[in-house]
């Protein structure tokens, strides 16, 4: 990769990146660039950086996402880190559908924008995510929207028997996963994240609230 920082080049060079992954991702920057103009997506240190910060980092979840997986959930998308990568990852594979969860309403119109113009398999929840109807998902993903406890009580009512999270987290998972052990039963996984060698890929399987509640 190179020195400094990563670059398109970089990221389209990846083994796992087609030529139709890369003009996909291209053309999210591209929009994302023209929106962040006007509307506070990230902030502008964040948009410098988006081949490695976001593409890179939302992008490596894929490779964990089961190849059975039909229905997928975005909690806290913002601007569609990781969300709009696993929409894409699903358009290449051709299979699979995810719904990107996101209250902020210029953000999910920003996300509508994206899912036309890539003609991605996705759809926008415009609402907080305790207020969509519960059902089970395949795959529930998340960056950056709550610690671990509270993450898990917002994926909980999405959660099947087969269900797998996959979360992105930095370099106090640890304490965050030692904390949801006091409220919630599950089995973890860690992989070293591609885009930032102390933050993890955070997979979570089996989840279930422990009964002995009163203690905490």
């Amino acid at each position: 990769m190179g020195e400094g920082r990563f670059t398109a080049q970089d990221f389209a060079a990846l083994d796992d990146v087609s030529r139709e992954t890369f003009a996909d991702f291209e053309q999210y920057s591209t929009l994302l660039s023209k929106w962040n103009r006007t509307i506070n997506l990230v902030s502008p240190k964040a948009a410098e950086d988006f081949w490695g910060r976001h593409a890179l980092d939302s992008w490596q979840l894929a490779a964990h996402i089961p190849k059975t997986a039909q229905k997928l959930l975005d909690l806290g998308s913002g601007a569609g880190f990781p969300g709009i990568a696993i929409a894409i990852a699903c358009k290449q594979r051709e299979q699979g559908h995810v719904t990107l969860v996101e209250s902020a309403g210029k953000k999910a119109m920003f996300l509508r924008t994206v899912i036309r113009e890539l003609d991605l398999p996705a759809d926008v929840w415009a609402d907080r995510a305790e207020k969509r109807p519960a059902e089970p998902c395949d795959v529930i993903t998340a960056r950056a929207f709550a610690p671990l406890p509270r993450l898990l009580a917002y994926a909980h009512p999405f959660w099947g028997e087969g269900t797998t999270a996959l979360l992105l987290k930095g370099q106090g998972v640890s304490d965050e996963l030692t904390e949801a052990a006091k409220t919630w039963i599950y089995r973890d996984a860690q992989w070293v994240s591609r885009s930032d060698p102390t933050g993890v890929i955070l997979q979570i399987r089996d989840l279930a609230p422990r009964s002995d509640l009163g203690r905490h």
